[in-house]
């Protein structure tokens, strides 16, 4: 169970997984060490699972972000597991989940260009043997970045 104290800590954390003890203390209302203390708990709890920086995509010359959905032809197992092997071996796609709907997989990518994109989806995703369908929808604007956990 989570007290009030410890889901402030979760929220400033995912503001800024940076902060030292000493900030967390003040923001929290408690000494550094009672701070220290609840956030090791936390992450030994699994409560978080890891901290990471936040890249500017386009800095990096990633200038296409898309949402794809796959629909398989044919479900089973080992079909699962190889398209599962395959998006974990892409670096482009960020995340994926399996569905339920019409689309089996929704992934979110990041490519340099269309181009990229087009390879991505004609040459890699397409020629997978479960695979039937693909269909992208390419993102003209994100309006709100990704936020933190409700907590």
């Amino acid at each position: 169970m989570l007290d009030d104290t410890d889901a402030r800590l979760l929220a400033a954390l995912q503001k800024n997984a940076q902060l030292t003890a000493q900030e967390l203390g003040e923001e929290l209302n408690l000494s550094p060490s009672q701070a220290g203390r609840r956030r090791q708990r936390l992450e030994g709890e699994g409560y978080v699972q890891g901290y990471t920086a936040r890249l500017d995509p386009k800095r990096l010359g990633l200038h296409v972000q898309a949402f794809v959905q796959v629909q398989f032809g044919s479900h089973g197992p080992d079909q699962s597991r190889s398209f599962s092997t395959l998006i974990a071996t892409r670096p482009e796609v960020i995340s994926a989940w399996t569905l339920t709907g019409d689309a089996d997989y929704m992934l979110r990518v990041y490519c340099h260009d269309l181009a990229a994109l087009n390879t991505l989806i004609h040459e890699v995703l397409s020629p997978h043997p479960a695979v039937a369908r693909v269909q992208s929808q390419i993102v003209m604007n994100q309006f709100k970045q990704d936020a933190p956990l409700p907590v």
